[in-house]
């Protein structure tokens, strides 16, 4: 029995096609769901994935935060649910507080596409399995506010509780302490700016997205 995953989408999004066809590729079954429907469709896991939801308007994810939906997907993740947000998916779970801090623009304001190397950091989380703290992963970023900043209360509880999740090896964006992805302290909340579903393929430059993805579908 495969794994059934909602995909949201906000007016704007544009990577999700991109993630269920990584999804499905994995052996995973793969649904969009309608932000303005706060049906889950029973699903076992839910990404927010990559785009402009919304348009980005206000804050990006900060209109897309009090869609139908995320009431689904807060209630969802408490209950333990698999929910993974990529790029702007990390935006909107930082807006909607299923994680802290924020991501605010990267810093000489450019819009940065590039394949950029991580490093995981903790591996206590849903795309952690088969992994190891230190292993080395080069996934590509497509973004302009990728920037992760938080209060220093936070930052230290993240580095205390295992809640950095990647790092980059070489900082593109000026994140706070090369934060790439972050973690809710249970592990089950995850949000990343770097795509992992663009690096499933070595036609896509690198297939280290892949064991990211099976992590996810087997969380």
């Amino acid at each position: 029995m495969s794994h059934r995953v909602g995909v949201v989408r906000f007016p704007g999004t544009n990577c999700e096609f991109d993630t269920i066809d990584a999804i499905r590729t994995l052996g995973g079954d793969a649904e969009v769901l309608w932000h303005a429907d706060p049906s889950l469709k029973k699903v076992d896991a839910v990404v927010i994935p990559g785009g402009f939801a919304h348009g980005d308007y206000l804050r990006c994810g900060a209109i897309a935060r009090f869609s139908p939906v995320m009431e689904s997907v807060a209630a969802f993740a408490l209950n333990g649910g698999p929910v993974l947000g990529i790029c702007n998916g990390f935006q909107v779970l930082t807006e909607a507080g299923l994680l802290p801090g924020a991501l605010q623009k990267n810093v000489g304001m450019k819009f940065l596409c590039s394949m950029q190397q991580i490093e995981f950091v903790s591996t206590e989380n849903i795309l952690g399995k088969g992994s190891t703290v230190g292993d080395c992963i080069n996934i590509p970023i497509n973004h302009f506010e990728g920037n992760f900043v938080c209060p220093p209360e936070a930052l230290a509880e993240l580095e205390t509780q295992g809640q950095i999740v990647f790092r980059y090896t070489d900082n593109p964006n000026g994140s706070t302490r090369d934060i790439a992805g972050i973690c809710n302290k249970d592990g089950n909340v995850v949000g990343m700016m770097p795509h992992p579903e663009r690096a499933t393929s070595a036609l896509l430059g690198s297939t280290d997205g892949t064991a990211l993805i099976q992590s996810f579908l087997t969380a």
